[in-house]
């Protein structure tokens, strides 16, 4: 008996200009309002200024290299990304775990997780802004127990508030990727391991974990990506200038755009998103090799 032989190249080639027209709009904006500009920005990187200037080669690139406010803002993004991205899979992929079985309001808690998804992030701030203020409620706390008080943002600690409000803003988002993932193994595989004699912690590593990898990848990914946009919550949280410890690669583009520096602005945006694409081919590269093996 033969097979049924699916031409989707003719039919591709057939829908292609509905298609198109479809997707056009979409293609256009796209171009429109980031393809171009972007573009445009790697080209100004590469010239010694907005209008009428020459090509200057890697002299912008040299000089953001050299400068100390753009290593210390690189520095602090990198180090936020490889504090809080690790701290937030382990907790997300324990809280999903937990949440995966029957147990007492587990409903209203995974409700309570979620909720800071659809905060705005003005109030996301204003909450933290009321909890590590001067007189706020962490403090008010410190004072109770007898200790001094602390200025959060202004100190050391401003690094562990920034990572603690990035964990409780995506702690849900994970949590529920993760609890998609999980849901997606087949239970005969675990019943299998239990006729087997395999206990809870052998079934964990050598079934859950390995299943749960293409889902920890793209966990991984969108990570890393939203901890390169919180420079919302830290502007909104520390203004312009922030304390040295949380001045990150955002704050650094947001002062070059405000005093007119565009060649060092599109200089470092190409290299953050140099850097986040190069993060992203390791993880898709990683993944692909690992579905590989795991067939």
């Amino acid at each position: 008996m033969n097979k049924p032989r699916f031409r989707f190249p003719g039919r591709l080639k057939k829908d292609g200009p509905a298609a198109l027209l479809f997707l056009a709009p979409s293609l256009l904006g796209f171009s429109l309002f980031y393809a171009i500009p972007f573009a445009m920005g790697i080209y100004y990187s590469f010239t010694d200024k907005l209008q009428g200037g020459s090509f200057a080669g890697l002299a912008n690139y040299r000089e953001l290299l050299y400068s100390s406010s753009f290593r210390q803002a690189a520095a602090n993004t990198l180090l936020f990304t490889g504090i809080s991205v690790p701290i937030l899979i382990v907790l997300s992929l324990a809280l999903a775990l937990m949440l995966n079985q029957r147990m007492w309001l587990r409903n209203g808690l995974q409700t309570a997780v979620v909720l800071p998804l659809v905060v705005p992030v003005a109030s996301i701030v204003m909450v933290w802004q009321i909890f590590v203020d001067w007189n706020g409620t962490l403090n008010s706390w410190l004072h109770f127990m007898g200790l001094p008080r602390i200025d959060w943002m202004n100190s050391n600690w401003s690094m562990a508030v920034l990572v603690l409000m990035y964990i409780w803003k995506n702690i849900g988002y994970n949590m529920i990727l993760f609890l998609a993932g999980l849901q997606s193994i087949p239970q005969s595989y675990y019943e299998t391991a239990r006729i087997e004699g395999a206990g809870g912690i052998r079934q964990l590593f050598g079934i859950t974990l390995v299943y749960l990898i293409p889902t920890m990848f793209f966990v991984i990914l969108i990570s890393i990506i939203n901890s390169f946009k919180v420079f919302r919550e830290t502007y909104m949280l520390a203004g312009n200038y922030p304390y040295d410890r949380i001045y990150m690669m955002q704050h650094y583009m947001n002062n070059m755009f405000v005093s007119l520096d565009i060649q060092k602005l599109t200089a470092a945006a190409t290299l953050m998103v140099g850097c986040i694409i190069a993060l992203v081919s390791g993880l898709l590269s990683a993944e692909r090799r690992f579905q590989q093996n795991l067939e």
